[in-house]
């Protein structure tokens, strides 16, 4: 079984107009840990999945998706 981790990120800034370079300055990391994230090329530690959700101000569970295949 492969897991792999979906997220909303791009959804969300969309919806709140900003760009990763915004989102990384509002949670305190680069823009590439950003970029890295939302292209599913880097699995976000604990504290940052945490900003994000408190960012964006919904539960963790809204903006990343386990896919079990």
């Amino acid at each position: 079984m492969i897991n792999q981790l979906d997220n909303n990120i791009a959804k969300l800034r969309a919806q709140r107009k900003i760009s990763q370079q915004q989102l990384a300055d509002a949670i305190g990391v680069s823009r590439k840990t950003i970029s890295t994230v939302e292209t599913s090329r880097f699995t976000p530690s604990v504290v940052i999945a945490l900003k994000l959700a408190n960012y964006f101000s919904v539960p963790v569970e809204k903006i990343f998706i386990l896919n079990e295949t």
